[in-house]
Order: structure tokens, then C-alpha cells, then sequence
């Protein structure tokens, strides 16, 4: 086949990262209208990365030189002002404000043409140029792994017609919400009637893009919610607040007689007493008896014990200490009798949960009142409406025996089902049986309104009446699911902001001990219509496509949509989320809903999870069995890319990785991320670039407490030579020995992009490791056996720990390494400071250690003293002037920071390869706290130095060789 002449694109060159990340990190606060709260999908990648990486991926570079035949080249300095321009397009494209602005939308545009109409010039003389290169048509795109749909919809936005595959069910439905659906009724008016008083409805009459389709979906839920009041609105009564309420609570007299709507019941669950003498008593689980901590309007629930009975009391004012652990005494399934005070252990509760003796007790009600949340004593009344709900169906799907994400099974609730209560289940299939009926009318709606009727189904492409009001029950099955996130069992009460916090705030199911049970017609947190029904209407009234849709339930590894297409996507990172377990949650809503929508889709009884490409040792029969399996599968998944996608375009593959796993003899490593780059070098794919992008929440639950990275690295793969070459060991190193410190020294002080953040340098700087060794067929050994790329890793990831620092430093950073901030023997300093050119007694001197009884120890930056003056110190090692830097910065800011820096010029460079240092070996060791200090200077070196700048530099001090 003749060879293909393929110009560099503008993400194999230079990316304007600081602004992509900024954007990136600004949108993940970004709640109303943003289409990742249409349904819940774990780890979604921000819009913002993925349209920039997109655009980047189409456009070609401007200084682009490439083989195949043919050189182009341009003037270095006008490639540099004409990249800077696509800059500007890119910095101007990532702000989520300008996410449907038409006018940033097209300068985008406009440049994908102009660069694919560009390579079609270079290509036209090409045996398949017709069937490759139209200039008059962009290729396709395509996601194989479309979980989210982010990709897919901003590849939708740039121009491209978009297509999204997908294994699982879930997300094959949120992509056909998000992509297929929109254009099929796009500029339609909305043809339900009007609600009563809905002044809205007759502001609103711009129909452009889905917004007649968002009307409906709006119009037809708040049917929906009406309906379903007149026929299960008996089992979610109003709370009269009683004069024997208000003798308890003098705060309630100026309700006294009011009838309240309730907003949720908080329940705790129940086990049997595991003293002897109590044994029939139903005890509490509580994990805690505050309800609200907001500052003057604190409430809680006293305990009050009777004989061998007990019973609830809400009280406001501030909650004594006993309350902010309820029952609770550790960790985990351990809790106190409120009625004997025996601890309860979790074997005790394993065994009266699976004899299915667990039950639940009301231990307050929220109501609203005129000035907000009111929390009441709870009613036998109350409680008795609740347990007279008898549902008439509920999921019998089984949940899978993994504690890692399914907590629940241990404790009895084995299925699906268990984890609602009885009368969340008759609400979920009162609105489940509603959306039928809300399509049913929406048809007849639509056939009054003059659509005509195709006789032709959503699912098989029909665009008339009957599909037309599937698609809005499509949207109405997806705001069930928002809702079935919070009717749940596992749903919490948040007391700081007063609201129900729903069940997926981790990508796990965990068992949860007290829960709030919503009222879906309240007005407040948990209900209809504000929680579920109002944020898909916002996100679908901003669907404005610009091209098609097609969206399709495909295994990656077989799928062959992606030929001659654009390929850009976001695979499952090795073991991190079980999403097929995990949706399943959702799927057995969807199915009994949906179903005579998409009937194959919704065919099985659950997600389909013998293909999916997670490595799940419970259900491969173990850990090896586990990676072997995602191996195999990721490698013939990302084979099928390099044989199908676009030649002329670069694959491009998101990343984020697992907790490290580290080995002080090899450096740092990661099971999953070793795993995946040698599938998709085994795929036959090599590596032209990577790029870490900000693509998490810093605050997210799975980040806290652990060392969980806030980037996910963006692979940029091209197909491997066919007749690429073999080298060996020491070829390889050679190469790398000739390009990795200049590449490090670009990442951390900035060349063509931002400099790269500490926590993401040890991955980073595989970019342009990884690209040497791709490239090659293979790498041998010296016994002629193919290099793995766990090697290549350990080799790439040496650059990280060299250093030529003064004798001082050395010293501390070897005892660093092995003692940390702790003592050591003297004994071993000396024997180490020798070895290290140094001596204790002038560490001592030197002002970074301590030394005494035997002992010494490095000094913390906080404890070096706030008056030390590099002029007068006449040992200053890069070590302790590092330390002095981080304590001004720390307990002055970055103005003393910029100043101690200006007096101390030439130790700038040195004290921020130190930083790094000091960083990659903190994360190895798993030394959070530590880690922070030194990946804190980095983030505000550019503060810094501007700082010194405004501050001058005060005088010359040099570096003394120790």
C-alpha cells in the first residue's frame, strides 16, 4: 500500500496545558446544565479536555516535517506566532462558558476543515484518496470505550458526525440521550399541553436545538409527578405539629397546629441486642445522631432508654459530643447497645443480618417549615404509614460477592432490591409504570399536534410521532435513575448543608447504617421534580448539534466502527471501576422501564460482564488470571484501533492510574499502568506523545487521604512502522540518555508548554521515554530476549533520581530516603557522611540536622529558624536553603518566599530539582504530608520568582562546593 503522507498535528507537538488544566479543573465544579448530571457514569472526562484534545488531534501542526515521501516545512518563528494562534483557539474553546458559543465554535471548526482539506491536498494523489481523502467531508468519529459520552459529544460539537460504542447498557442509553437523540428532533416545538400557571412555557418559545424536546421531558415529568401523587400520595403524609410537641419544644409554638410537608424520614438500622438479658430488644446502628451542624440551627436525637426500651428525641441547640457518633465505636461494623452498653461486633451483626433479623427504626423527620428545615421527634404514626407500602415487584438481581465495591451482600441484603426500602420500591415503579403511560400520551399528543406518524419505532430510526415520544421517555427513564439514586437505603443525611446525599458519592456500594428516605412531592432535597426531573431538562435544553449521532452496544475488541474514522477514547484503568457491577444499580430500573424502547439493548437480566475489560480477580478466578485477561482483551482492543482508525489522524487514549504501588529497588510502578501501555504497544501502536491533563477533582472522595493522581495521561498513538527496526539494551539507553534530560528539564521549567506539576512528572516523563521504545519492534536484552515495559519503565524513571547536588545534600537525601524525619543511629551518619564527601559534625554546622544521645536527625523546615541569612551562612547546601525557601513560603507567603529567593539566586535551578526530588521519593514511600510541602513550591514557583523579581536581587551568593 502506498504510503500515507501524514503532517504532524498540534498534539504531537505543543498543547497550551495550563489553560486546558485550569479549564478542566474549573469544570468539575460545574453542576447545573453540565451533561454529566443527565445520568450518573463514573469518571467522566471534563468536556474541556476532551474538546481540546480533539481539535488538537484533527489540526495540523505549523511547523510540521513528516516522512512518507514528501518534507513541508515553515519558518520556525512564524510556526511558533501561527501556533500560538491555535493556542488562543484552544484557551478560547475550554472555557466552559463558551461551550455553545457559536462564534469560538466556529474558528474550531474552521480549522479542523482547513487542516483535513490540507492533508487531502498532500494525499490526492494516493491509490485510495476517494475513499480516504474527501475534502469535502470530515471522517467520522469514534469512541469504543463511551462510558460518559463526553468524548463523543464534543467530537459532535467540533463538527464531526459522532459515533459510540459501548458494552454496557447504561451507557450505551446516555450516549443515545446525549448524541443520537438531539439531532433526530432537533428545532421541533414541544407538543405537550402547558401546565397550569407555567408562566416558563410561554416565556420560552425558541425551539432551537432540543429545547422543544427539553419542554416535553418537562412537561410530561410534572404529569408524571401529579399522577403519581393521586395514587401513592397516602404513603408520604404531612406532620401536624402537636401541643405535646411544642410542651417538649417551646421553639415549635409558632407551628403549633400547622400541618408540615415532610422532606425525608432518617431511619437507623436494627439488630438484636447481643446481651443475653436484652436479647429482644432492636438496638440502633447509628453512625450518628447529629441533624443539622449548621451554626444556630444545630439539632440532634437524644436517645432517651426506658427500662429495656428506648426512644427518640430531637432537640436543637448544640449536640453534646455522645451524639456525633450515634452508636457507633470504630470503624467499620462496630457499635455500643443504646440499652446495656455491650459493644456490638461485626460478627454479631453478620449473623442477625443474614438470619435476616435486621430491621430499622425512624429516628427523626425533617419537614419544612417557612424559615427552613424543622426536625421533629418521630410518630409511631409515621412509622406505621411507612411499613404499610407493599411493592409490587421489586429487582431480584443478585449483587456480586466483592467487598471491594459491594459492601451490602455481607450483611444479608443480597440483591439489588434490598438495598430500597419498601415504599421507595412502590415509588420507583409507580413513576417506572408512569413513563410508559407518559409516552402513550406524548404520542397522542404529538398526533394532535400534526406529527406525522411513520409507523416506526426510536430504535429503528424513526423520527414521527411514536418515536418521538419514546425519546422523551428516554429522558424520563434517566431522570428514574437520577431518582433512584436517592430513593435508596443507601442514601445519607448530609446535617452540614441539610440535604440527602445520594448513594453513588463513591464508585462503590457500601453499607450504609442510618439513611434518609426522601418524600418525591416535597418541595425540598430528594424529591421529583428538583432533584431528578429539573437537572435533565437543563442539560438537554443545551444540546445544540451541529451533526449527527449513532450510537450502537458494541465489545471494543470485535467492533468494527471505528474503520477510517477519528478514534479518541477512555478506557477502564485496569481494575479501578467495576463499572458492569456497579450499573447494575441502575440497569434493572432502566429495564423495566425502557425496555419496549430498546428491546435488544435491554435484552438481559443484567449488564453484560464476561467481556468487560476490568480486571476483576473474583470473577477470573484470581489476580493473574485478572491481568491476563485485560492484557488480552486491551491488546485486541487496541489492535482493532490500529488497524481500523483514520491513517492519516493519531489515536489519541486517556489514562489515569491507580495508586502507585512502590518498590524502593525498581522505583515507582503501577500494576494497571504497566498493564495497559503494553497492550497498546503489543496492539502495534507507538507512542508520539503524552500529556497529563487535570482531569480530576483534587477533592474527590476516591483522592482524599490516598495518593490517587488528579491527572489522567493522554496517550498520542500512531500505528508502528511495519518494518520498524530492532535494537538493543544499550542502543536504547543511549537514546535516552541523549533525550531525557532535555525533556526533563522542559517539563520542569517550561519549554513550549507550562511546566508539569510534581505529582505528575514520574508519569510525564514516560511521554518521551516510551516514545523511544515504541517506535522499535523490540528492544532486546543482552541475552536476546525482548526488553518488557516494566524495564523500559524502571529505565525511564532513573532520569527522576540522578542528581549532582553539593556533599550536604547528597548526604541528606540518602539519609532522607532511609530515615525520613525520624533519628538514626550516629554511628551510620558517620559512616554515610564519610561515604557522601561530608562529616556530621559540618551537618551540624551546616544547619540541617541535629545531633545528640547517640542520635542524629534532619531538621524540619518548621523548625529552622525564621532570621537565617544567606549571606552570613557560610555553608549553605541546596538542602537547607530548599527548607528555608518552603518555611517562608509556608509561614510568610509567596512575597517573603520571592525575597529569601532574590538574596540567593544561583540556588533557584538547584532547589527546584530538589523539590522534585525530594517528590518523586515522598510519593514512593507513600509520605503524603512530606509530599505536599515540596509539591506546594512547585505549584507557586512562578509566584516565587516573580516575587524576587519585584524584589531585586539583593546580592550575589554563590554556591559553596562542600
Amino acid at each position: 500500500m502506498a504510503q500515507i503522507k501524514n503532517p504532524k498535528k498540534l498534539i504531537e507537538v505543543a498543547l497550551p496545558l495550563d489553560a486546558i488544566n485550569a479549564a478542566a479543573a474549573r469544570e468539575k465544579s460545574i453542576r447545573h446544565g453540565h451533561p454529566s448530571t443527565l445520568h450518573l457514569w463514573w469518571a467522566r472526562r471534563p468536556l474541556a479536555a476532551a474538546r481540546a484534545v480533539i481539535f488538537a488531534q484533527m489540526v495540523n501542526d505549523p511547523g510540521y516535517q513528516q516522512g512518507g515521501g514528501f518534507k513541508y516545512g515553515v519558518n520556525k518563528e512564524k510556526a511558533q506566532i501561527e501556533r500560538e494562534r491555535l493556542f488562543k483557539i484552544i484557551e478560547d474553546l475550554v472555557k466552559w462558558e463558551n461551550t455553545n458559543n457559536e462564534e469560538v465554535l466556529a474558528r474550531a471548526r474552521a480549522e479542523i476543515v482547513r487542516s483535513w482539506r490540507e492533508t487531502c491536498e498532500l494525499n490526492k494523489a494516493h491509490p485510495q484518496a476517494a475513499e480516504l481523502f474527501n475534502p469535502d467531508r470530515l471522517p467520522g468519529f469514534h469512541d469504543p470505550f463511551a462510558g460518559g459520552g463526553a468524548l463523543p459529544l464534543e467530537a459532535q460539537r467540533l463538527g464531526l458526525e459522532s459515533y459510540a460504542s459501548d458494552l454496557n447498557p447504561v451507557a450505551v442509553t446516555i450516549n443515545k440521550a446525549m448524541i443520537e437523540i438531539p439531532p433526530k428532533f432537533a428545532g421541533r416545538a414541544p407538543v405537550g399541553p402547558r401546565l397550569a400557571g407555567d408562566k416558563q412555557g410561554k416565556l420560552s418559545e425558541d425551539w432551537s436545538g432540543a429545547r422543544g424536546l427539553a419542554e416535553d421531558v418537562r412537561r410530561y415529568g410534572a404529569w408524571m409527578r401529579k399522577q403519581a401523587q393521586q395514587r401513592i400520595g397516602h404513603l408520604y403524609p404531612q406532620i401536624e405539629v402537636t401541643a405535646a410537641m411544642v410542651a417538649e419544644r417551646p421553639d415549635l409554638k409558632p407551628l403549633l397546629g400547622q400541618k408540615l410537608t415532610v422532606i425525608a424520614w432518617l431511619w437507623a438500622r436494627t439488630v438484636k441486642s447481643p446481651n443475653p438479658a436484652f436479647s429482644q430488644v432492636d438496638v440502633p446502628l447509628a453512625s450518628t445522631f447529629v441533624l443539622s451542624s449548621k451554626p444556630g440551627k444545630q439539632a440532634y436525637v437524644q436517645p432517651v432508654v426506658e427500662g429495656d426500651g428506648y426512644r427518640f428525641e430531637v432537640r436543637t441547640g448544640t449536640p453534646p459530643e455522645s451524639a456525633k457518633h450515634g452508636t457507633k465505636l470504630t470503624r467499620g461494623a462496630n457499635f455500643q447497645c443504646l440499652v446495656s452498653n455491650t459493644p456490638i461486633e461485626p460478627k454479631h451483626i453478620y449473623t442477625e443480618a443474614n438470619a435476616g433479623r435486621m430491621g430499622e427504626r425512624l429516628i427523626a423527620i425533617v419537614a419544612e417549615g417557612a424559615r427552613g428545615r424543622v426536625y421533629l421527634t418521630p410518630t409511631t404514626e409515621h412509622e406505621a404509614i411507612a411499613r404499610q407500602a407493599q411493592p409490587a415487584w421489586k429487582p431480584d438481581a443478585a449483587m456480586p460477592e466483592n467487598p471491594r465495591w459491594f459492601s451490602p451482600p455481607l450483611y444479608g441484603l443480597k440483591t439489588y432490591g434490598d438495598l430500597f426500602t419498601p415504599r421507595q420500591l412502590v415509588a420507583l415503579t409507580t413513576f417506572s409504570d408512569l413513563v410508559a403511560e407518559a409516552i402513550e400520551k406524548c404520542r397522542q399528543d404529538a398526533l394532535a399536534a400534526g406529527t406525522a406518524d411513520d409507523g416506526m419505532s426510536l430504535d429503528a430510526g424513526g423520527t414521527g410521532a411514536m418515536a418521538y415520544a419514546q425519546a422523551v421517555g428516554v429522558y424520563l427513564g434517566l431522570t428514574l435513575g437520577r431518582a433512584a439514586d436517592y430513593w435508596t437505603a443507601n442514601a445519607t443525611w448530609e446535617s452540614s448543608g441539610g440535604f440527602i446525599a445520594h448513594a453513588f458519592t463513591k464508585q462503590a456500594i457500601p453499607m450504609v447504617w442510618d439513611f434518609a428516605e426522601g418524600n418525591p412531592f416535597s418541595d425540598g432535597t430528594g424529591n421529583w421534580e428538583q432533584t431528578a426531573l429539573d437537572w435533565v431538562v437543563r442539560v438537554v435544553r443545551e444540546f445544540r448539534p451541529v451533526a449527527n449521532g449513532n450510537v450502537q452496544q458494541h465489545d471494543a475488541q470485535s467492533q468494527s466502527i471505528s474503520t477510517r474514522k477519528v478514534v479518541s477514547t477512555d478506557p477502564p484503568y485496569y481494575d479501578n471501576i467495576g463499572y458492569a457491577d456497579l450499573s447494575d444499580y441502575f440497569y434493572v430500573w432502566m429495564r423495566r422501564t425502557l425496555r419496549t424502547v430498546f428491546t435488544r439493548l435491554y435484552a438481559t437480566l443484567a449488564v453484560p460482564k464476561a467481556e468487560e475489560l476490568v480486571a476483576t480477580p473474583y470473577r477470573h478466578g484470581g489476580k493473574n488470571e485478572a491481568e491476563a485477561f485485560f492484557l488480552g482483551g486491551m491488546t485486541r482492543a487496541m489492535h482493532n484501533l490500529a488497524e481500523l482508525a483514520h491513517p492519516a489522524v493519531p489515536v489519541t487514549i486517556y489514562y489515569a492510574f491507580k495508586q502507585s504501588e512502590s518498590k524502593a529497588e525498581i522505583g515507582t510502578s503501577s500494576t494497571g499502568w504497566e498493564t495497559f501501555l503494553d497492550a497498546v504497544l503489543q496492539a502495534g501502536f507507538a507512542i508520539t506523545g503524552t500529556w497529563p491533563m487535570r482531569t480530576e477533582r483534587a477533592n474527590r472522595s476516591v483522592g482524599l487521604g490516598t495518593n490517587a493522581l488528579a491527572s489522567s495521561i493522554v496517550l498520542v498513538c500512531r500505528k508502528r512502522a511495519a518494518d520498524a527496526l530492532t535494537i538493543s539494551r544499550r542502543e536504547f539507553l543511549r537514546e535516552l540518555n541523549a533525550t531525557l534530560p532535555e525533556a526533563l528539564l522542559d517539563m520542569t521549567r517550561g519549554g513550549v508548554n507550562s511546566p508539569v506539576a510534581p505529582v505528575d512528572l514520574s508519569q510525564a516523563i514516560i511521554g518521551p521515554g516510551m516514545a523511544i521504545f515504541s517506535q522499535y519492534a523490540a528492544v532486546l536484552e543482552a541475552d536476546g530476549t525482548p526488553m518488557r515495559v516494566k524495564t523500559a519503565l524502571q529505565l525511564i524513571n532513573r532520569f527522576l533520581a540522578e542528581d549532582d547536588f553539593d556533599h550536604d545534600t547528597q548526604f541528606c537525601l540518602a539519609w532522607f530516603e532511609g530515615t525520613g524525619w525520624a533519628s538514626g543511629k550516629y554511628g551510620e551518619a558517620d559512616v554515610l557522611a564519610r561515604a557522601k564527601g561530608t562529616s556530621v559534625g559540618g551537618l551540624v554546622d551546616g544547619g540541617v540536622a541535629e545531633s545528640g544521645s547517640g542520635n542524629l536527625r534532619l531538621l524540619k523546615w518548621a523548625e529552622l529558624p525564621r532570621d537565617w541569612s544567606p549571606e552570613t551562612d557560610n555553608r549553605v547546601s541546596v538542602w537547607e536553603a530548599l527548607h528555608h525557601l518552603i518555611r517562608a513560603l509556608n509561614q510568610d507567603g509567596e512575597s517573603a518566599a520571592g525575597a529569601l529567593l532574590a538574596r540567593m539566586p544561583a540556588q533557584g535551578e538547584p532547589m527546584r530539582a530538589l523539590a522534585y526530588r525530594l517528590y518523586t521519593l515522598c510519593e514512593r514511600k507513600g509520605w503524603a504530608e512530606e509530599a505536599r510541602a515540596y509539591n506546594e513550591l512547585v505549584t507557586a514557583w512562578s509566584g516565587i520568582e516573580q516575587a524576587s523579581a519585584d524584589a531585586g536581587i539583593k546580592d550575589s551568593q554563590t554556591q559553596l562546593d562542600i
